[in-house]
Formats: C-alpha cells, structure tokens, sequence
C-alpha cells in the first residue's frame, strides 16, 4: 500500500488576504473571503511573512467602466434608474471596501494577530453588506456592474501604501467614515421613494461601518502611542500630507461618537 502523503499546510492568512485581493470575479472574491474569516483558526497568522504586490491590484472585473469622479452623474432616488445608479454606487463603494480591507491584512506585516483578525472581519461584513446591495440591485433589475463609477478609494490606498498609520489614518477614519455622515440622509431619501427595503439595507450597513471605523481608530491611536505622537496633530499633518477630502456637513457625530472619535477628534473635525 503507498504512503499517504501529509496534507499540505494552509496558507497563512495575509498569503491568503493577498491572493484573495487579486481575484476579480466579485462572486469569487465574496465567497472566499468570507470563507477566510469563517476558516481564520486554521490559517496560521503570519505576520513576518515577505509578500510583494503584482503590478494589477487589485483584482476586479472588467465592468464597471471607471470615469473621473466628476463624470459620474448624480442621480435622483425617485425614479426607478435613478434608485438604481444611486444603490449602484453605494455597492461599488462596499465593493472596494473588501478590497480595502484586504489590503491592511496582507500589505502591513509585524502588527499584532488583533490587527489581521480585525480587518478580516471587516472584510467578511464587507462581504456581506456587497452582496446584500447587489441582490436588490438585480431585483429593481439591474446588475453590478451595469453604471459607471470611480475609483477614489483606491487612490487612497495606493496612497498609504508605505505607512500603516497613514492608511488607518485617512482610508477608514476619514474615508469610510464619510460613510457614517452620508447614510442617514440616504435613508431618508429612500424612504421617501418607498424602498424600504434599501433602508434596511442601509441600516445593517451604518451599523457594521461605526465598528469598522471603530478598528481603524483603535489600530490609529495604537500606532500612535507606539510612534510617541499626538493622534490630533498627526493626523492635520498626514491629511494636509496626502490630500485627503475635506468633510462635508452634517457631522453624524453619535455615530463618530461610537465609532471612538475623541472630544478633542471631533473638535478639530467640526
């Protein structure tokens, strides 16, 4: 009888994170990155491994058509188009959120097994807020895909690329807390249109993104600590540095509250 040979060890999970993040089918990336989160114990944290990005990142299909962000038409929630193009851009945003988080796992290594664990979560919920988007969106009867959106999240990304502290920064403290500003309005717009169910939608997303800022200020203000900086002052210098966005008005500043924003955070930022 031949010898079983040992299975082969799984991959660790930034290995995984990464090769995950190149995948373009948006089926395939929600699939296994959520399965990465549901497996996490039996991948092996590993924070010290030498990974190199290739030269696509990340992976995404070849629709949507990517257009300067002034070229992407504002639409009106009160037609059925307009509701549709609206829900569009909100997956596309989920969509590079997954993308996003991905990266903070395989790109940054000798951070604490927290960290990895964290973003992985996020990613899955990600995940999850994408598909949740994407099944309505097919049921008003549209697709992914189907409208033309922007890539400013990922220029953020690429922005950060070499600083940790800069990526906790100003991708999830200040990009994707935008989101926290922007969601009650929409809902309110939605509700008026009478899609209900876009508002539920909506509702599990604002809940899940004030714990994913909630990450990003933990690992920011730890980074801080550990660099011997002041978190209010640093950040004027990485915003002015990397040309983040100036926020708009209304502040949701409950959920900024909760999401870990300190007085003193919210100050500067009002």
């Amino acid at each position: 009888m031949p010898l079983s040979r040992p299975c082969a060890a799984p991959a660790g999970a930034r290995t995984r994170a990464l090769e995950i993040l190149c995948l373009s089918d948006p089926q395939s990336k929600v699939e296994q990155t959520q399965g990465l989160w549901a497996m996490l114990s039996s991948h092996p944290i590993d924070p010290d491994a030498v990974l190199h990005a290739p030269a696509d990142l990340p992976g995404r299909p070849g629709r949507p058509r990517l257009v300067d962000p002034q070229r992407v038409p504002a639409r009106s929630p009160f037609t059925l188009e307009g509701r549709a193009a609206l829900l569009h851009a909100v997956a596309h945003i989920e969509f590079n959120a997954i993308n996003l988080a991905l990266d903070a796992v395989w790109r940054f290594g000798a951070m604490p097994p927290r960290y990895y664990a964290d973003w992985l979560r996020v990613a899955s919920e990600e995940a999850l807020h994408f598909t949740l988007l994407r099944d309505h969106l097919r049921a008003l009867g549209w697709d992914y895909g189907e409208f033309d959106a922007h890539d400013g999240l990922w220029v953020m990304t690429q922005r950060t690329a070499h600083d940790v502290l800069a990526r906790m920064a100003l991708v999830p403290r200040t990009l994707e807390a935008r989101g926290l500003d922007a969601t009650p309005p929409m809902q309110a717009k939605l509700r008026r249109a009478g899609d209900l169910r876009a508002v539920e939608i909506l509702e599990v997303i604002l809940r899940d993104e004030i714990g994913h800022v909630a990450v990003g200020n933990r690992w920011y203000h730890w980074l801080c600590a550990r660099a011997g900086v002041d978190p209010v002052a640093r950040y004027a210098e990485l915003a002015l540095q990397h040309a983040a966005p100036r926020l708009r008005p209304p502040l949701n500043l409950d959920a900024r509250r909760a999401a870990g924003f300190t007085p003193a955070e919210l100050e500067r930022l009002e």
